[in-house]
Order: structure tokens, then C-alpha cells, then sequence
């Protein structure tokens, strides 16, 4: 659970966060490139991308899409999308660790038929999950879509175990809860 009260101000947090944070984003990012390393020596081709954003998206009264949103490069979309064209990626892996009220992530899709994964790493907030989180547990679904920068909409997955992004609802409301706490205080 984060520090709040007195004294203790969003910026204070930040900066005595940030080295950990550093950490983290590019332990995510060894741990995605040895995944694919393991696929690789194992005969399939991969696809890695480090998402620019990543944003969990609930329900809106415009939009009934929900789910993590990865805004990938221009570069990587021209991979993404060939291997996409081409595969179904029936099956999935998600990594995650947590630090700070961020989640860390390494979405790993899958295609044993054809021997060919995309890996994918972002990092996004805890406490900007609620809606998502509702959503997911409301269908008992989670969806990853990826895009490009200007809302190019590349690609969606179905998955059907949301628990694997997000393991502790209770956790999602918490940081929620303080957000909104913070926010509030003047």
C-alpha cells in the first residue's frame, strides 16, 4: 500500500521511486528478450516490442472495449501485424511484477502450430486499472488490444483468465481508494 498523509507529496514519492522504477522497466525488458532468446533456441520465430504506452481501458458508454492497450511503435507495427496476419495465437503467457503501485508486464502471445511468439512489455498504474478490473470481472474476459500512436487499431486477443493480469482485485481498489483519497485533499 502506498505512503499518504502529511508531508508526503506525489513528486516526494516519484523521486524517491525512480531508481527503483528504472530497475524494474529494464529488468522487464531483459526478462522479455530472454524469453524470446529461449523460444528461439527452441525454433520459433519471435517478435519482441516495447510498448511506448500502456493503458488498462474499461467500459465506456461510447466504447464497450475494454482491456490493456499497447500503443507500439511505427516500426514494430509492420511486424506485429505480418506475424498477426498470419497466425491465430491461441495461446498466451503474462509476466508481471509489481513496484509502487506499477505493473511491470511482459504479454507473450503464442502460435505453436506455425513456431511463432510476440512478446510484448509496458508498464502501467495500479490505481488506473478499476475499470478495466470491473469489466473484467463483470465478463470473466480480458482483451489485449495493440495500436499505433495516432489509433491505428492493429490487433485484439481474448483471454480468458483476466486473473492473470490481474491477480488481487482488492490490490486494484487499494491504490484506487488512495488515488482518489489524494486527490481529494486539499
Amino acid at each position: 500500500m502506498p505512503e499518504t498523509g502529511e508531508g508526503v507529496n506525489r513528486g516526494e514519492r516519484l523521486a524517491a521511486n525512480a531508481g527503483a522504477e528504472k530497475e524494474a522497466w529494464a529488468a522487464t525488458l531483459e526478462d522479455m528478450r530472454a524469453l524470446a532468446a529461449e523460444l528461439e533456441d527452441d525454433g520459433w520465430s519471435t517478435v519482441t516490442i516495447q510498448a511506448g504506452s500502456t493503458a488498462p481501458t474499461g467500459q465506456s458508454d461510447d466504447d464497450d472495449r475494454f482491456g490493456l492497450v499497447y500503443v507500439i511503435p511505427g516500426n514494430k507495427a509492420e511486424p506485429f501485424a505480418e506475424a498477426v496476419e498470419s497466425n491465430d495465437f491461441p495461446e498466451y503467457e503474462v509476466y508481471r511484477a509489481e513496484q509502487s503501485g506499477k505493473v511491470f508486464i511482459v504479454t507473450e502471445f503464442r502460435d505453436p502450430e506455425s513456431k511463432t511468439a510476440i512478446l510484448i512489455a509496458g508498464v502501467f498504474e495500479l490505481r488506473n486499472s478499476l475499470g478495466c478490473v470491473r469489466a473484467a470481472t463483470e465478463t470473466e474476459t480480458m482483451y489485449t488490444h495493440i495500436q499505433k500512436l495516432d489509433g491505428t487499431h492493429l490487433g485484439s486477443f481474448r483471454h480468458d483468465d483476466y486473473e492473470k493480469f490481474f491477480p488481487s482485485v482488492t490490490a486494484v481498489e487499494n491504490w484506487a481508494d488512495v488515488d482518489s483519497e489524494a486527490m481529494n485533499s486539499d
